[in-house]
């Protein structure tokens, strides 16, 4: 369920990215230009909050993304904590320093433990692998589900 309206996100045709916000790092994954599928891209290591600003639109130029979703890590009676406060306001500054960016944020509960679930009965992958990858395909997991809300309302 969207906290967000994502109708405001730029027109289709173009990729958005999508972020799983951490205490130590951010998860990043992209769509295809069609905004159907999300794929996981890198898993930005934070340091301060400029350098992990220009990692992360250096990978929405390469890409030509336009637009963020941003998980928003509600917690599971409905109400928004600190982290929620966090995410919001590292989407804030992104816009301070590009105010033509276009963001959304998604509800993320429960996208780190079933992506992990999946890692663990799908994949079958270590947990040294599962740990390289978690953040990143959680970020798959939120923007997947924004985009199929955007592509089913």
């Amino acid at each position: 369920m969207p906290i967000l309206d994502l109708s405001d996100l730029p027109p289709a045709r173009t990729p958005i990215v999508g972020l799983d916000l951490g205490e130590k790092t951010i998860g990043v994954a992209v769509s295809d230009t069609t905004r159907t599928i999300a794929s996981p891209l890198e898993t930005i290591r934070k340091t301060k909050f400029s350098d992990d600003a220009t990692a992360l639109f250096r990978l929405m130029g390469g890409r030509g993304a336009v637009g963020i979703v941003v998980g928003l890590p509600v917690n599971m009676d409905g109400t928004e904590g600190a982290r929620c406060q966090s995410s919001r306001a590292f989407a804030r500054n992104l816009l301070r320093l590009r105010p033509e960016l276009s963001i959304a944020f998604w509800d993320e509960r429960m996208s780190s433990m079933a992506v992990n679930r999946m890692l663990i009965d799908e994949a079958d992958l270590s947990r040294a692998r599962r740990a390289e990858v978690v953040d990143k395909a959680a970020a798959a997991w939120i923007l997947q589900g924004a985009l199929d809300r955007l592509r089913n309302r």
